[in-house]
């Protein structure tokens, strides 16, 4: 028993002690990114705990878009996701 609220001791702090990406890249979940506005994504990426993603200015006439980066893990389990949406 004495394990079991150590165990729920160290969770806990855990994911307090995490910001909102690193919940969901590591733990799954979802979070929102709203880009600038004018700005249109072109690619997105994890590196280490750091997520980075590439934009260029929306011509004339593009509409505003909202995308979803997901990761699929190979057994299902704690995936997390990207919203993307542009303004």
């Amino acid at each position: 028993m004495k394990s079991i609220k150590i165990l729920a001791i160290i969770l806990v702090t855990t994911l307090t002690s995490c910001t909102e990406k690193q919940r969901s890249r590591s733990f799954g979940g979802q979070f929102e990114v709203k880009l600038p506005k004018g700005q249109k994504l072109i690619e997105a990426t994890w590196k280490g705990k750091d997520l980075w993603y590439l934009t260029r200015q929306r011509r004339e006439g593009e509409p505003i878009e909202r995308y979803l980066f997901k990761e699929e893990s190979s057994f299902g389990v704690m995936e997390g996701s990207v919203i993307f949406k542009e303004l």
